[in-house]
């Protein structure tokens, strides 16, 4: 081989390694602070307790803290812009939800691009909603919310977490396969919902297992209905709504942890590694299992597949049925 060429392959060797290095280093030390895990909706709802149970479990796995970090308002859009225009250091992250993929087909505009300017690190949970009403309320099944709504022409008020969010559109399909009518009031979160929900300001809501059967079990909420087509390993004593009257009526919610687009690549697979590794500890699969939450987990190439398939989804239900923000 000519000395030039034998040369030139050395130097593109030593280059490729000597660009490696920056990351390779960074990894090595990844995380070297705290690192901040965004939820965007307030404290006590259903992402914000799988943010504190995978932030406390990273913590423990990495040796930083995870300080979760509550930016709630405009359906999940407020937190999702910090997150986007936060350095891609892997040093803030969102805890990303259904919405998500549902707002980018119900917002005219948004300040960022879901499918640009994230970076997937791994799903986290995966989970079924419940129609659940005041313990003090005279509706006991889903065939009797149908009545009541269709006894108020049209003015019974319902909660939900916020515009576009997952609890807005199973009401919505709810409204549409049911032929009733439902007033929305929607508010920034599940727990000041739910709160207002147990005292009457609103008679129905349709919310994750995760944060409404607490309530339930305290007594302060009727559970009516569950929106998976099977009812829930942690709730069997709750009938679907499907198998209540509106067969076909399906509606979940998930849970995923997202990092800025060009975070590095070693950063993503660290954090996915140490995520994966949380989801495998008993503790927390049996503590989001209690309240009807699936432990997901896999690649971030699988949960890049797996949004892309939620937007479309979405679209598609906002386009055919119609629905706009209020």
């Amino acid at each position: 081989m000519p000395v030039n060429r034998r040369q030139s392959l050395t130097a593109m060797a030593a280059g490729s390694v000597l660009s490696a290095l920056p990351s390779m280093g960074f990894a090595q030390v990844y995380p070297g602070r705290a690192v901040h895990i965004v939820v965007p909706y307030p404290p006590g709802g259903p992402t914000d307790i799988v943010a504190r149970g995978i932030g406390q479990k990273l913590a423990e796995r990495l040796r930083q803290p995870f300080v979760i970090e509550n930016k709630p308002g405009a359906g999940g859009n407020i937190g999702a812009e910090a997150v986007a225009k936060a350095p891609p250091d892997g040093y803030t992250l969102l805890l990303g939800t259904t919405a998500h993929a549902i707002n980018p087909s119900l917002f005219k505009t948004l300040n960022y691009d879901f499918s640009r300017d994230f970076l997937p690190v791994a799903l986290l949970t995966s989970l079924p909603l419940v129609a659940v009403v005041p313990a003090s309320s005279p509706v006991n099944s889903i065939a009797d919310l149908i009545a009541l709504a269709k006894s108020k022409s049209g003015a019974l008020p319902y909660g939900s977490s916020g515009n576009g969010q997952s609890t807005h559109m199973a009401a919505e399909l709810f409204k549409s396969m049911a032929g009733v009518g439902m007033v929305h009031v929607p508010y920034k979160g599940s727990a000041p919902a739910l709160t207002d929900l147990a005292g009457g300001q609103v008679a129905v809501m349709f919310d994750t297992m995760l944060s409404a059967m607490p309530q339930v079990r305290a007594g302060r909420l009727r559970a009516i209905g569950v929106t998976s087509l099977v009812r829930a390993a942690s709730a069997p004593e709750i009938p679907t709504i499907a198998e209540s009257g509106l067969p076909g009526y399906e509606v979940g919610a998930w849970n995923g942890l997202l990092a800025p687009a060009g975070t590095p690549d070693v950063v993503i697979a660290a954090l996915n590694r140490a995520v994966n590794e949380s989801l495998r500890e008993t503790d927390l699969r049996q503590r989001f299992a209690a309240d009807g939450a699936e432990v997901v987990g896999g690649s971030a190439e699988a949960f890049a597949t797996f949004i892309r398939r939620e937007l479309e989804k979405w679209r598609r239900v906002v386009q055919i049925g119609g629905i706009k923000l209020d």
